[in-house]
């Protein structure tokens, strides 16, 4: 991979911080993350913009530790229940969304 490539990733990422900030709700923006890696995935990029737009930009704006942080404030406060609840339904959403970018991606070539 190319220096020109490195740059890339790190101001997609920048740029997905920065978004992430203005949307504080960890299960908006695990949606979100889904539908645009399905559809990313479906489109089959070269492997530069695979690597910039997927590792750069989806994962650092769909941030994997805001999500466990959110599971364990609800372990914390003996909320077993809502965690198991919440831990599979959101399991279950993000690979429907996630299908379902891959559809509409295909659906539009």
């Amino acid at each position: 991979m190319k220096k020109k490539s490195f740059i890339y990733i790190l101001l997609a990422c920048y740029l997905a911080t920065f978004l992430r900030i203005y949307i504080n709700n960890n299960f908006i923006v695990s949606i979100m993350g889904s539908l645009l890696f399905g559809f990313v995935i479906a489109k089959r990029l070269s492997y530069s913009s695979e690597k910039i737009l997927l590792s750069g930009f989806v994962s650092c704006f769909t941030s994997f530790s805001g999500f466990i942080y959110f599971l364990y404030k609800m372990i914390n406060q003996g909320d077993w229940i809502k965690f198991i609840i919440f831990l599979n339904f959101t399991l279950i959403i993000n690979l429907f969304t996630m299908y379902c970018g891959f559809w509409i991606s295909r659906k539009i070539n």
